[in-house]
Parts: structure tokens; sequence; C-alpha cells
């Protein structure tokens, strides 16, 4: 296959690249950075590899299974009782974690069009609404009520390079300490205070509404076993350029920003790590980032939900099925009304990456169940050099799930 050929098989792996790197990325590695230096970079090594091996599944079931996660699972689950139990878990995950994923991501968006352009509050009675984040939902609902994949992996992808050139550039511009950061990528640690960002770290790249996503994103592109060399490389190509753009954000942010007194409270702080780039604009291009980011992952998140109910729930719906876009709207919704509440953005989108880090290890569950039914994927199901890299994500962030729930409610 021709380099040429390799560029144009590109595709729904870039759509699931630029959906965590939206906000929660952009803010989670930047306080990562800030406050704990390089320590926390091996969490993104693990969680791109990860990503990787997960996501290749979640690619491999769409293509020789022709099913959604959310199907394999429905269909996976012979009794009753195992089929409500499993459906309910999975919305359970869906709903919660797409809903503060949202929140996050249409707070950011708004955070960014704040930064270049001032507040724009108004009030509605006794409620005080920020304008601009009712126009990144507003933005958010028109291109999935209008758009198609194609439009939209398009503008992805465009925005995916866009952002990873700059931040690597950057990255390299600070002049890191490379013995140290070799450290932290290499060797595991958890400094003190830092668990609720190691979790929030692998929250905001192994993300789990990312696996219904692919599953059925592939099924639109490729439809042969034999695509499935095509969708690796596609994988091999766009995760690991959104993992080096996370380690990116945390490098330049542990250079530039860890050990001052710098407070990260919004995008102006954030945008300190940019200036030996592009100088006085870094405000303003960090806000406009964030907008991008914001909006991008604003879209992929309620779409994912919906195909994730459409297979768990077994509608077998079209993008314009009431049914579909009443959970993809129900999601924008929910996303406006909590980034509404008045909580700092900061600390809200690092809430949403730390929720989802939470709620992973059930999806990665069901995830390697189905892939291992036969009757599902036949020949190609995982062999155990699958399974055992699997089981090992799995066993990591279980427990540093429940550790983390443990620390929020103070039992640890």
């Amino acid at each position: 296959m021709s380099r040429l050929a390799r560029l144009r098989n590109i595709g729904p792996a870039a759509v699931v690249t630029a959906a965590f790197i939206g906000p929660g990325t952009v803010t989670t590695c930047t306080l990562a950075g800030a406050k704990f230096g390089y320590a926390l970079l091996w969490g993104l090594l693990f969680s791109t590899v990860a990503t990787v091996l997960l996501q290749e599944m979640s690619a491999r079931l769409g293509i020789v299974g022709r099913k959604s996660l959310g199907e394999a699972i429905r269909e996976s689950a012979r009794s009753r009782a195992t089929r409500l139990t499993a459906i309910i878990l999975v919305l359970s995950a869906i709903v919660i974690g797409n809903a503060a994923f949202q929140t996050g991501n249409i707070l950011g968006g708004g955070m960014g069009l704040e930064t270049i352009v001032g507040r724009m509050n108004f009030s509605l009675g006794s409620l005080s609404l920020n304008g601009w984040v009712l126009i990144t939902g507003l933005l958010a609902f028109l291109l999935l009520w209008w758009g198609n994949y194609k439009i939209i992996e398009r503008v992805l992808v465009g925005l995916v390079v866009l952002m990873s050139v700059t931040f690597l550039v950057t990255a390299i511009m600070v002049k890191p300490d490379l013995g140290r950061l070799f450290n932290g990528l290499i060797v595991p640690g958890i400094p003190k205070g830092s668990l609720l960002t190691l979790v929030g770290l692998i929250g905001t790249t192994v993300v789990p509404y990312n696996l219904f996503l692919h599953a059925s994103a592939v099924r639109e592109k490729w439809k042969n076993p034999e695509d499935i060399k095509a969708a690796r490389m596609d994988i091999a190509i766009a995760i690991p350029l959104g993992g080096l753009v996370s380690m990116a954000i945390v490098v330049t942010s542990a250079a530039s920003i860890f050990g001052s007194s710098l407070e990260i409270k919004g995008a102006t702080d954030m945008a300190v790590q940019l200036e030996p780039l592009v100088g006085s604009w870094a405000r303003i291009f960090l806000a406009l980032g964030l907008f991008a980011a914001g909006l991008t992952s604003a879209i992929t998140a309620p779409l994912a939900a919906a195909y994730a109910a459409d297979g768990i729930l077994g509608w077998k719906a079209t993008r314009t099925d009431p049914r579909f876009r009443a959970v993809w709207i129900g999601i924008i919704l929910v996303g406006l009304f909590f980034s509404q509440l008045g909580s700092s953005p900061v600390e809200a989108i690092l809430f949403a990456q730390v929720t989802n880090g939470i709620l992973l290890p059930l999806v990665v569950a069901y995830l390697l169940w189905v892939m291992n039914r036969p009757g599902i994927m036949g020949a190609y199901r995982n062999r155990w050099k699958s399974n055992l890299a699997g089981a090992f994500v799995l066993v990591v962030t279980l427990g540093l799930g429940v550790r983390s729930l443990l620390q929020v409610l103070k039992l640890i």
C-alpha cells in the first residue's frame, strides 16, 4: 500500500482522537504539568497504549461482527436478567459519563469564546446564564442535526492536525528537562495529591464512549474482514498522535508553570505555556483551540451516546430516527444544564475526566466479554495476548478508579 493510499484510509480513528483531544485533555494535562511536573507522563503513556489496544478491539468488532458495541453486548446477554442488567449498567455509564463529558466540552468551548470576546451573561428570571456556553451547545446541535459523518470527519482531522503541530512545536521550544521527562514517562509514580489528576488523564484519553463510537463508525467506511489491516493502520497513526499531543501539553505546562505560583483558573492562565511559540497571541490562540476542541468533542459525545443507546436497546435506528436524535439532544441539554450551575470551568472539566476514568473499567469488561464470543467474532475473536493486555488495563483502571472513589468519599 502506498503512503498516499494509507493516508486516505485515515478516518474513524481520527474522529476518536479529535474526540479525546478536547477541553478536558487541554485542561487536565495542563493541571498535571503545572502541579506535578513530568511525574504523571507515565499515565499518559499507559493511556495511549490502552487506547490503541481497546480501539482496535472496537474496530474489529464493527468490521467483522458488523455490530456496534451496544448491539454486541445485548446479543451476548442470553437471559433476560443478564440483558436487563447489561442495559442498565451500560446506559448508566454512558449517560453519566457522557453528560459529565459534555458539560466539560460545552464549558471549554464557552470559556474559549469568553476569553476572546469577553463575558456575555444575561438573566432569565432569577437565573444568570452564560451566553457563550449556550452558543457552543447550539452550534453542536446544528452540526449534528444537519451534518453527516464525512463532513464532520474532515473538520475534525484538520483541527487535530492543527492542535498537534502547535503543542508539539511548543514542547520542543520550551526545552524541557529531558532527564526528568524520561523518568516521568517510564517510572510509574503517584505524587501526593495527584491521584484524581492521574485518573482524569486516563479518563480523558481512554474515553469510554469512544469504544461505542468507533465500532459504529468503522462500519460506514469498511465492510470486509480484509479491511482490519487498514483500520489498524488508521488507529496506529491517529491514536499515538493524540497521545503525543497530550504529552506535549504536560511537557509545556511542566516547563512553563510547574514550580511557579501561578494558579490555573482559566484559559488565560493556561495560555502561558504557549508564549514561547506564539508570544502575546498565546491567550487568543489557546482560546480558539479550546473553542474548537470543545465544539468537536461536543459533537462526538452526544453522537456516541446515541449509538450506544441504539445498540444496547436494539433500535437499529438511523441518524434521523427521532429516538436516535432524542438521545443526543438529551445529552446536549443535560450538558447545558450542568454547565450553567456556576461552578469553576476548570474544576468542572477535571471532574468530568475523573468521572469517565472511574466508569471506564465497566465498559472495558463488557468489551472483553464481547470480543471473546465466537458467535459474534468467529475466527477474529481475541487471542490470549489481547485478553492478557486487556485484563491488565482493566485491573489498573479498576484499582485506580476504586481508590480515587474512596478518596473522594474520604474513606482513605
